[in-house]
């Protein structure tokens, strides 16, 4: 792998876990402060990014400096702050929320839940994989994790990632409260509260990488009952008129209700704020389904960016979701569905996730073309 300095994300979120260990520890002391800058130098070098010019001498220059002054310059020069910036936007959202929650009746209850590693699922380097295929429960899944994904880029300017929302109309709360009202709707044709609002984050964060996105903002379960088969036109036609495109993106939410009417948010704290957590779902040839030639690449492909991400983003994902369905993950390799938390998070922690995970995915796709060129 070529190896050359740059302020990269992957760097920032090091420095990052600095601020964030030398928080906890308090920073009173300078032995604190370098104990922390020590733990974040290893992670560099595992992660094989040091560079001609060595990241021990930032670290060296920041912890040479007074410790307030340090954690200061961490934040200032850190661009992963910016993620964690509410939109204007959604804030004006929100704000109209809560004016008119005066008269909102209590339907049911939300429960915040934080999703990891469960006892369906294996555990492979930093990531677990829930594996719910019939013929596959034998599958060697460390040698997916340690592939490469086959990806091709000559031209960042050429569009190279697909976003589209099969379900557009999927949507969120806006108000952070633990139930939801008797006339919530799960529901929106609103380009600004439904799905296609969580994918300008994704495609924003990819664009200020470099990355050309192509993102489908049509309303594909205007019904419900053939959205795929809807969707699946709009992937056909951009696949055929863009073939730089390397990665395809179906991106959703989920809907986990309880008995009683309890409502399960799945929710991570990442950088001091709650975003809700990510399942990436991939499928395999098996039984019904057919005609699946590239689920292997598909794998690799969603094994890399879930690793990428709990990389970045400790927590962020829930396990991997691998099973016996086709979707239509089958158009193309690299071809991922993600659900983006559930109908009881709100629509600010779900543009948040959207938001790292366009981070990450760029990420991939930085580190996909320095192993070409190396």
């Amino acid at each position: 792998m070529k190896k050359h300095f740059r302020f990269s994300y992957d760097t920032a979120a090091i420095i990052t876990a600095v601020a964030v260990i030398a928080g906890m520890m308090g920073l009173s002391s300078p032995s604190a402060a370098h104990t922390a800058f020590a733990l974040a130098e290893k992670a560099v070098k595992s992660a094989e990014k040091v560079s001609a010019t060595p990241f021990s001498a930032i670290l060296g220059d920041i912890s040479a400096a007074d410790t307030s002054e340090a954690e200061r310059t961490v934040f200032a020069e850190n661009p992963l702050s910016q993620l964690t910036e509410t939109p204007d936007d959604i804030l004006q959202l929100i704000k109209s929320a809560e004016d008119n929650a005066k008269n909102d009746i209590e339907d049911g209850k939300i429960e915040e839940r934080k999703y990891g590693a469960i006892s369906t699922s294996t555990l492979i380097g930093n990531i677990a994989v829930r594996n719910n295929t019939d013929t596959q429960q034998n599958i060697n899944l460390l040698k997916y994790y340690e592939a490469d994904p086959e990806i091709k880029i000559t031209d960042k300017a050429q569009p190279t990632v697909l976003i589209f929302h099969t379900h557009t109309t999927e949507c969120y709360e806006l108000l952070d409260r633990s139930w939801y009202a008797q006339d919530y709707i799960t529901r929106s044709n609103s380009s600004d509260r439904n799905m296609v609002r969580v994918g300008m984050e994704i495609k924003e964060q990819l664009e200020k990488a470099g990355y050309s996105v192509i993102h489908d903002t049509e309303i594909h379960d205007t019904k419900y009952t053939g959205a795929y088969a809807h969707s699946r036109k709009s992937v056909e036609k951009y696949l055929e008129q863009y073939p730089s495109i390397q990665v395809v993106l179906d991106i959703h939410r989920d809907a986990i209700e309880q008995s009683g009417g309890v409502r399960i948010k799945p929710t991570a704290e990442i950088l001091g704020k709650k975003a809700a957590q990510l399942m990436i779902i991939t499928g395999c040839e098996e039984g019904k389904v057919t005609d699946f030639p590239d689920w292997e690449q598909n794998l690799t492909f969603a094994l890399r960016l879930q690793s990428i991400c709990e990389e970045k983003f400790p927590g962020l994902m829930r396990p991997v979701y691998f099973c016996q369905r086709k979707y239509n993950m089958d158009l193309s390799p690299n071809n991922l569905l993600v659900e983006v938390g559930s109908c009881a998070n709100t629509l600010e922690e779900a543009a948040y996730a959207g938001r790292l995970l366009g981070s990450s995915l760029a990420t991939l796709l930085d580190r996909s073309i320095d192993e070409k060129t190396a």
